[in-house]
């Protein structure tokens, strides 16, 4: 089975750039994307009988917001990680028979770093909500983490070391959140492979130079070690700020 996540920064632009082409491309049985930045009504997506769709708006216009395409009819959905849908959209949970898959842009504690304290309050909620779903059933969490969690996983470490995803606070979460069993599938496969990113900045020649971040993910129960076949990065892929990020997986 094969698994896609992608932060494409604005659903319509994306598919001004591309989007279609690749989403056709992958062929993928399940296709996550994060910061769609669109209310309901904004874009008919045809991407195919096969593919079921299910979206969580932001209650703001033009931010947030989350979608799963799925080949596979999930057994329940819930949007959000409490018992009210969040505001924001950021997180979408489809039930399977023998797994949850969760698909999640995580919040950005901003430039100024005025909103960390709301980010690592999410992120003890996050954490908890993941594992009370772990012990029903191995979960596979996908999107956009915001954090780039080792010093290998950007390309300027030092100068960037108390930035905004790069903060101790923000990799102590991802480190917390990997220590009660869960897995970084792409170090799981590639422990020691440098100059590997998911994200660049939009600044001139920053991409076409790979001075990147590797901030987005597919993490997994670690009980599923033994059923994960290989985990990669599309970084080639243009049409957003972030590339695609795929897990392939006996499930």
């Amino acid at each position: 089975m094969k698994l896609v996540s992608w932060n494409v920064n604005g659903l319509r632009a994306c598919v001004k750039k591309g989007f279609t082409d690749y989403f056709q491309q992958a062929d993928a049985d399940i296709f996550c994307v994060q910061e769609t930045k669109l209310q309901e009504g904004q874009i008919e997506l045809e991407l195919g009988p096969e593919y079921r769709q299910y979206w969580n708006y932001a209650e703001k216009k033009g931010y947030s917001g989350t979608a799963v395409f799925t080949r596979i009819e999930p057994l329940s959905v819930r949007y959000g990680i409490e018992e009210d849908s969040e505001p924001e959209g950021r997180v979408i949970t489809l039930e399977f028979e023998s797994y949850y898959l969760v698909n999640v842009y995580t919040p950005n504690a901003k430039r100024d770093l005025s909103r960390l304290p709301y980010r690592l309050e999410w992120e003890d909620r996050f954490r908890s909500y993941l594992l009370a779903l772990d012990v029903i059933k191995p979960v596979i969490v996908c999107g956009d983490l915001n954090v780039a969690h080792q010093e290998i996983d950007l390309k300027n470490a030092k100068s960037n070391l108390g930035n905004s995803g790069f903060t101790l606070e923000e990799r102590g979460k991802m480190t917390d959140l990997l220590a009660s069993g869960f897995l970084d599938t792409f170090r799981h496969f590639y422990p020691d492979r440098t100059d590997v990113y998911s994200w660049w900045s939009f600044m001139p020649k920053v991409r076409e130079r790979n001075i990147g971040w590797r901030i987005d993910y597919f993490l997994a129960s670690a009980k599923l070690a033994d059923q994960l076949v290989d985990a990669d990065i599309d970084c080639h892929i243009m049409g957003s700020d972030h590339c695609p990020v795929t897990l392939t997986v006996r499930l």
